[in-house]
């Protein structure tokens, strides 16, 4: 009886063993994808920002994040460990989860939060998609300083459907993103507690950095080498939670190619409005 107790529960193992093989391998199943590992440790690290210095949330000791660079069909496994005192999530903004929803990263909605001491793996597959996005917490505010570039290139040898298929001799992603002197967490908590509207940040930054518009910042403006008359791809992305922000380049015209890891048919503006979570390449 017990050698045939022991058969039986070796043999009814071995489908549930196949079903989580399978459910692992699901991203990638499909086709012969390139399969793109990272990790994500979500710590504290001290900034100096307007004067003011704190401790905030980042990635891997980064703000903004770590920008994740692929190819459109790549599977990706992003480890995240979380190393700070609040509980998280990551959620990848504007990724067509394809039957991989648990990995799409709201709190409470497609998971439990990641726990202090605790990690997660997100597996998906970016397919059918080109251009810019973009990944942030999911959890209150975190996602003020933990966020960071998700930039999708063509296949390998597939050439950019615009300028004439020639590659840009830059891509350059632009985050634009809002600062508090107060932790964010503490700004909701107080809208929340008293009923008002979250207080308005106290600037507006590039890539991290509030630029020489403001107190204590001009030494760390955020600059970007360009050569004249070279043709550059600019991806924009505006992080910030409330704020549709406008976007112009002095003295130049921008040429708008996609939005939101979709190609767009060509135009020329020489202002952009970027609403919250939304991404623009020109």
């Amino acid at each position: 009886m017990q050698a045939a107790f022991g058969m039986s529960r070796s043999a009814g193992s071995i489908p549930l063993l196949l079903l989580v093989v399978s459910l692992a391998l699901l991203c990638c199943s499909v086709t012969l994808a390139k399969q793109q590992y990272y990790e994500f440790v979500i710590q504290e690290a001290a900034v100096t920002r307007l004067c003011n210095s704190r401790e905030i949330m980042t990635v891997n000791g980064q703000f903004p994040g770590p920008a994740l660079e692929v190819m459109e069909g790549d599977c990706l496994a992003v480890k995240v460990t979380n190393k700070g005192a609040y509980n998280v999530t990551v959620h990848w903004h504007g990724v067509r989860q394809m039957r991989t929803g648990w990995s799409d990263g709201p709190e409470f909605v497609t998971q439990c939060p990641i726990r202090p001491g605790e990690s997660y793996t997100y597996r998906f597959t970016v397919a059918g998609q080109e251009g810019t996005l973009w990944w942030h917490a999911h959890s209150s505010w975190l996602r003020a300083t933990v966020h960071g570039a998700l930039i999708i290139r063509p296949r390998a040898k597939v050439p950019y459907p615009f300028n004439n298929g020639k590659p840009p001799a830059r891509e350059i992603p632009i985050i634009l993103g809002e600062w508090w002197d107060m932790n964010p967490i503490d700004v909701v908590r107080m809208a929340t507690r008293t009923g008002a509207a979250p207080n308005i940040s106290d600037a507006i930054t590039v890539n991290g950095q509030p630029g020489d518009l403001y107190k204590c910042s001009s030494k760390d403006t955020t600059t970007f080498p360009v050569k004249s008359g070279e043709t550059n791809l600019l991806r924009f992305i505006n992080a910030a939670l409330n704020t549709e922000l406008f976007v112009s380049l002095a003295g130049h015209t921008m040429t708008v190619v996609g939005a939101d890891a979709s190609y767009t048919k060509p135009y020329a503006t020489s202002v952009l409005m970027i609403a919250p979570g939304q991404t623009t390449d020109v």
